[in-house]
This record gives C-alpha cells, sequence and structure tokens, in this order.
C-alpha cells in the first residue's frame, strides 16, 4: 500500500501557499487574505448531511465574522461544478444564500494541511483552520467526520485571538467565565519587583493570578 505524507501546519506557522480554484474563481491564499483574519474549514463532501446542516451554520454568523474583519472560506476536494450546484440546492431548499468561497482542492493541496481522513480514501476531515492578517496560522481544530463543529465556537476563538493579541490571556469559557466573567488574565510577572507589585496594581488571586477588565 502507498504510504502518502502528511504534512500540518502548526500553531505560528506561516500558512501553506495555494493556488486554488473557488466558486468565487482563482485565489491565492494566504496572498489574497492579507491584512485580514481568515478562518478555512474543511467538510468531506459536498451534498451530505452534516456538512450541509455546517454551511448553513457558517453562513448564519457570516455578517458576525465580517465584522471582526474575518473571511469565511469553505473546502473540500469535490471540483467546482459540484460545489456550484450543492450551494444552488441550499439556496433553493433552504433559502440560505452561500456568500464566502469554497475551495475545489485536490489531494495535493489537502495534503499540505493535513485534511486527508486517515483510512477513509480522499474524504477530508473536518478542519478548522484560522488565520491572522500575516498569514500565520494561529489556531486548528479537527472534528471527525460523524460530528458536526460548533459555530459559535469557531467565531468565540477569532474574538479571543484578537482581544488576546492586545489585552491579555483569556480565561475558560469566555467571556462567560465562572470566576472573571468577560475580564482578562494579566500577563505573568517575569521578574520578582514586578510579581510583587501585582496586587497593588490589578485585581486577583494571587500574584501569578491577576485579572482586568476587558478594554472594549
Amino acid at each position: 500500500m502507498e504510504e502518502r505524507e502528511l504534512n500540518m501546519p502548526l500553531l505560528g506557522d506561516a500558512f501553506p501557499e495555494l493556488n486554488v480554484q473557488t466558486t468565487h474563481g482563482p485565489m491565492n491564499i494566504p496572498g489574497d487574505l492579507k491584512g485580514k483574519w481568515f478562518v478555512l474549514f474543511s467538510h468531506p463532501a459536498d451534498f451530505t448531511p452534516v456538512c450541509t446542516t455546517e454551511f448553513i451554520a457558517f453562513q448564519d454568523r457570516y455578517d458576525e465574522f465580517q465584522e471582526l474583519g474575518c473571511d469565511l472560506i469553505g473546502m473540500s476536494v469535490d471540483q467546482v461544478f459540484s460545489h456550484i450546484k450543492w450551494i444552488e440546492w441550499i439556496k433553493e431548499k433552504m433559502d440560505v444564500d452561500i456568500k464566502y468561497p469554497v475551495i475545489a482542492a485536490n489531494d495535493s493541496i489537502a495534503l499540505k494541511l493535513g485534511m486527508l481522513h486517515p483510512g477513509k480514501g480522499t474524504n477530508t476531515v473536518r478542519a478548522v483552520f484560522i488565520g491572522d492578517p500575516k498569514g500565520k496560522v494561529r489556531l486548528v481544530l479537527y472534528y471527525p467526520q460523524e460530528i458536526g463543529r460548533n459555530i459559535d465556537e469557531v467565531l468565540r476563538a477569532v474574538k479571543a485571538l484578537q482581544i488576546s493579541d492586545k489585552q491579555g490571556a483569556i480565561p475558560a469559557n469566555w467571556p462567560n467565565n465562572r470566576l472573571l466573567q468577560d475580564r482578562i488574565i494579566v500577563p505573568p510577572a517575569s521578574n520578582m519587583k514586578d510579581a510583587a507589585e501585582r496586587l497593588d496594581k490589578y485585581e486577583g488571586y494571587d500574584w501569578w493570578f491577576c485579572h482586568k477588565p476587558l478594554d472594549k
């Protein structure tokens, strides 16, 4: 049996350059997205129930992603004509207009992202890559074919990444953390002097666990 090399970009890596055909025409990723956040998500196949629910769920949150300066891009190894027909079907049957592009990938492109599902032929996993304005991979989520994704969590992750870049670390279940609600965790002290002064400057449980209000 032929072995296929499986690559997967890691957090902080440059997103692999892809020249792709999409339902909106040719694209270079991440080149065409420079200066913007983006979410690239793959699905196993067109005209499948779970994937259809996911596509509609991403579209339901489309405007909220746009407000964050974040583009959505779908992807599977189906051909463009299949994507187009599926999008038409969703519009006709579900009255939902899919506004984001969908990439027609091949095995080479899918392998660059580690998206081919082991043991399931050419089907792609349910992967999510969040990229930042510099084209760096900031977050990766992988789901099996049998489980649809939580799109609200993807949206929350984009918001959290943008805020953490400017303000500090994000607690569990933010913005509804049981201890801190939507407050931000202050970066840890880097020396003993800073540690001694932390609780004079910030609220907290100890010098290593301080927090501050979210800048809105």
